[in-house]
C-alpha cells in the first residue's frame, strides 16, 4: 500500500475505458520525467472525450489520444527511447443500439450475453514473448531482491519487444499501436451485463482459478465490484510469497468496471 495507483478508470455517458498502466521497476531507466500514472490520467482523459463522438472509431480515438498525450511532453521527455511510460486499453461504447469495444493487451473485457453465454476479450500477447525470461520471474518467492531482479531482467526483455511486430502491443508513443488492438461491436440487446477489468481484478480467474467467468460476474452483479477486490486480496494474503499462485507482484492495482441493463456503472480501485 502507499504506492501510486498506475489504473485509472474513465466514465461518460455512453462510454467506458479502463487503463492499466505497466510497473516500471525502480532500478530501470525511464524516459519520462512525469511518471506511468500521469500517461495513464492523461491518456484516460483524451480517450474518454474522444470516443463521445459515435462517428470515430475506437482505434482512431486511441491513436488520436496517444498522439495527443506525447504532444504533452515530447518538449521534456525522450520519446524515442524503449523506456516510456506505456498502458493496456479496454473500453466500451454504447453506439445507437450497438456497442463497440477495444481491448489492448492484457486487460480484460467481460460480456454476458444471455443465451449466448459469456465472451470474453483480452489480448495475451505479451505472454508469448519472452518466455524464458517470463518463467523465471514466476519464481518465487515474491517479494525477494533476487525476485525483483527477475522481473526487471523481464521487463528489460519486453521494452525491446514492445510495439513491434513479433512482440507484443500496448498504448505508449507508438500511434500505430492502435491497430493491433482488438475491437468489434455488439448489439446492445444482447449485453446483459459487462465487466472491466485490470489483470489485477481479474487474476481470481485466469491466474489463480477458485472462480469461473460466470462467478465474477455473480459476485460483481450480487455483492459488487468491491466484493471482488476483497476476494481477490484475501486470496494473494493467503499466498504472499506465491508459492500456490507463483507472480510478478505479491498484489497488483485492480480495478473493475461493471455495468448492467440500464444501470450506472459501478468502478471500485484498489492500489497495492
Amino acid at each position: 500500500m502507499g504506492t501510486a495507483n498506475e489504473d485509472a478508470v474513465h466514465v461518460s455517458p455512453t462510454g467506458v475505458i479502463v487503463l492499466d498502466g505497466l510497473s516500471a521497476p525502480k532500478d530501470l531507466p525511464m524516459g519520462c520525467i512525469h511518471g506511468t500514472s500521469w500517461y495513464v490520467r492523461q491518456l484516460g482523459t483524451r480517450l474518454i472525450n474522444l470516443i463521445g463522438d459515435d462517428t470515430v472509431p475506437l482505434r482512431e480515438a486511441l491513436r488520436s489520444a496517444i498522439s495527443e498525450v506525447n504532444s504533452l511532453h515530447r518538449g521534456t521527455c525522450a520519446l524515442d527511447q524503449e523506456a516510456v511510460p506505456a498502458s493496456t486499453v479496454v473500453m466500451i461504447r454504447e453506439r445507437g443500439d450497438v456497442l463497440d469495444y477495444l481491448v489492448l493487451s492484457d486487460n480484460v473485457l467481460v460480456l454476458d450475453l444471455g443465451d449466448e453465454g459469456i465472451q470474453t476479450i483480452t489480448d495475451k500477447r505479451v505472454e508469448e514473448v519472452a518466455s524464458e525470461e517470463m518463467e523465471a520471474a514466476l519464481e518465487g518467492p515474491t517479494g525477494t531482491p533476487e525476485h525483483a531482479a527477475r522481473v526487471s531482467a523481464l521487463v528489460t526483455v519486453q521494452r525491446r519487444l514492445r510495439n513491434r511486430p513479433g512482440g507484443y502491443w500496448v498504448a505508449a508513443t507508438n500511434p500505430t499501436a492502435a491497430d493491433e488492438a482488438i475491437t468489434g461491436t455488439i448489439p446492445l440487446e444482447q449485453v446483459q451485463q459487462a465487466a472491466l477489468l485490470t489483470d489485477g481484478a481479474s487474476r481470481l480467474v485466469d491466474s489463480f482459478g477458485v472462480l469461473t467467468w460466470s462467478q465474477l460476474l455473480n459476485v460483481l452483479r450480487s455483492e459488487g465490484p468491491s466484493a471482488l477486490i476483497a476476494r481477490t486480496r484475501e486470496a494473494e494474503l493467503a499466498d504472499p510469497v506465491g508459492e500456490r499462485w507463483p507472480r510478478f507482484k505479491r498484489s497488483d492495482d485492480a480495478t473493475v468496471a461493471y455495468m448492467t441493463a440500464g444501470q450506472p456503472v459501478q468502478m471500485p480501485s484498489d492500489v497495492q
